[in-house]
């Protein structure tokens, strides 16, 4: 056979391969947040134990770049998509692209104002935050604590999630009458935010002795501000990271509210590859959100290794 027939069976036999191959992408807010590396690689373990090839677009929090990052997913012709949007309004507009493309999409976390999606998996982030809440207030009132004052340095509240865990958080502490310091909103997630954010709030209200971060992966810079200023002032947290395993038994922080995040990945592609094969889908699943403390840390630790912090290849 003359090479150039043999050339041409090649590159057409490649072409068919790569457009019929299977591949899932995964659209993330922000790549160098634990949280979302965590369901990203929930994503890639699922999708490559049902034979599915993986790309993940991170929009280094930028809504612009996110747009982008939808019509370069589109363009690959995925199987399906798995969005974690910057933020609920913007989730529209990608929702709006994808659906333009007949392609399935699975949203992981955060949520959407409006559009048209096969399933949304959430974390429960109200009754999460509000046994979080309770968590606090059992703390508050072993210590003697409960006259004081609770601070919080939350996630956007634009998003869905972050409404939802603020109204779960007080509605626990309003039931016992301890009150909220003061808010700082997030908006680059970064060390220096987080540290300006929490020193605020020390010098501004003498009576605090709670600092809730509703997420976790910045939380030395809580943890500074507070040493700084030589108060006695505990630090809770929403999600972990690895060093958590050490710092709740110390006290160090003093309870978390812990997503799932590798799970909810996980899910997001077995939802997907059921839809494919064409079996009825649940619209919502929302995962538990495990509140963890000094008491229950060890009993909760399989979990928390996997379903939280990822870790699936650990040898005992």
């Amino acid at each position: 056979m003359k090479l150039w027939k043999i050339l041409f069976i090649l590159c057409f036999t490649s072409l068919l391969f790569a457009e019929n191959q299977k591949k899932i992408i995964y659209l993330t807010p922000d790549l160098s947040i634990p949280f979302w590396q965590i369901i990203s690689k929930g994503v890639e373990d699922s999708s490559k134990k049902l034979n599915y090839d993986f790309t993940v677009y991170s929009a280094t929090n930028s809504a612009k770049q996110e747009l982008i990052n939808t019509m370069k997913a589109i363009k690959s012709k995925p199987s399906a998509i798995v969005v974690s949007p910057t933020n609920s309004s913007n989730c529209v507009t990608v929702l709006n692209l994808i659906n333009k493309a007949e392609i399935p999409v699975v949203i992981a976390d955060i949520g959407t104002d409006s559009g048209e999606y096969l399933s949304y998996i959430s974390s429960d982030n109200y009754h999460g935050a509000y046994k979080l809440g309770h968590s606090l207030t059992s703390f508050m009132k072993k210590m003697k604590i409960e006259n004081s004052s609770v601070g919080i340095i939350a996630i956007p509240q634009k998003r869905s999630n972050g409404k939802l865990r603020t109204t779960g958080f007080m509605k626990a502490l309003n039931e016992v009458g301890i009150k909220s310091a003061d808010m700082r909103q997030q908006i680059d997630f970064s060390f220096d935010e987080t540290y300006k954010y929490a020193k605020d709030l020390i010098s501004l209200n003498p009576n605090m002795k709670v600092l809730w971060l509703q997420g976790s992966d910045k939380y030395k810079g809580a943890l500074k501000a507070i040493e700084e200023s030589k108060r006695e002032i505990y630090l809770i947290t929403f999600d972990a990271e690895p060093e958590f395993l050490e710092l709740i038994p110390k006290n160090i922080i003093v309870a978390a509210g812990m997503q799932q995040p590798f799970l909810m990945g996980e899910k997001a592609v077995q939802i997907l590859d059921s839809h494919l094969k064409g079996k009825k889908v649940d619209n919502h699943i929302e995962l538990p959100i495990l509140a963890v403390t000094k008491e229950n840390i060890e009993r909760k630790l399989p979990l928390i290794k996997r379903n939280v912090l990822g870790i699936i290849n650990e040898t005992k």
